[in-house]
């Protein structure tokens, strides 16, 4: 199988690409931040990402920005995968190996899911940074949400039964990634059972199972695309617990996701993930 390579793209302005990240900014700062950063985009297709071609790279570039594509950072643990799913926002230094002092034997494995786009903040980008703090702040706003989405993920892979932590999980993905439908909510993620296995913390044939399990159910369905649709309301926490309560009073809306694919009111497409 190839191994993914950054392939060099194009500059791009930055708060064009991600104009989230100027949220902070008053106007005229904004304006001037438009114009002062700028940052090349590399291009990475979809396969095994081999991250020690990038270990060279400097320790004191912030990292890359992804701009569009989804991609997974399993952590291996003797036979015991964890997986994390990342996309659009996220910032990562894949060229981390972890902490050098650790006594345990951890593997990372990088593979892109989607063709993935990322923008390089490296050195330059950094000096010029130094004149916006108040992107500096989002960028560490964005490092706190994902350490929040990895400890959430952590505590839905220790409920009871692989369907709860399956359910949990895709409204967890909703929030983020998720689009409201006249029949509920599409996430528009082709995940595989063995991904999502590796993020439940259950064997491959367990989950399918249990997904059966759910779309008997009516509370999950997979579409033709590979994209899962959720019916009814997201879980609370009586119907997570150990031993739910009986009945619940219903949701008071559908959680609306932060970041998404595509425009307001489009159709989301799936995003095939290879297995």
């Amino acid at each position: 199988m190839a191994v993914s390579v950054l392939r060099p793209s194009e500059t791009v302005r930055l708060l064009e690409a991600d104009p989230d990240l100027g949220a902070l900014l008053s106007e005229p700062r904004r304006a001037e931040a438009e114009r002062e950063l700028a940052v090349r985009t590399y291009q990475v297709p979809a396969g095994p990402w081999d991250v020690t071609r990038l270990s060279g790279t400097s320790a004191d570039n912030v990292g890359l920005l992804v701009l569009d594509g989804v991609l997974s950072r399993e952590l291996v643990v003797a036979d015991q995968v964890s997986a994390e799913l990342l996309g659009p926002g996220d910032l990562v230094r894949p060229w981390q190996t972890g902490n050098r002092a650790s006594l345990l034997p951890v593997d990372a494995v990088w593979s892109v899911l989607s063709p993935l786009t990322v923008a390089v903040l490296d050195r330059r980008f950094a000096a010029e940074l130094a004149r916006f703090p108040e992107i500096t702040s989002a960028l560490f706003d964005r490092l706190g949400e994902r350490s929040i989405r990895l400890a959430t993920t952590q505590a839905i892979s220790q409920l009871t039964r692989v369907d709860r932590r399956l359910r949990a999980l895709l409204w967890h993905l909703a929030e983020r990634w998720g689009r409201v439908s006249g029949q509920g909510v599409i996430v528009p993620l082709a995940l595989t059972h063995r991904i999502l296995g590796q993020l439940v913390g259950a064997r491959r044939p367990t989950v399918s199972t249990a997904l059966a399990e759910l779309a008997e159910r009516g509370e999950l369905v997979r579409r033709p695309d590979g994209s899962w649709l959720l019916g009814g309301d997201p879980p609370d926490a009586q119907s997570l617990a150990r031993r739910p309560a009986g009945s619940h009073a219903p949701s008071a809306g559908v959680m609306q996701p932060a970041r998404r694919f595509g425009r307001a009111g489009e159709e989301p497409a799936a995003v095939w993930l290879r297995d």
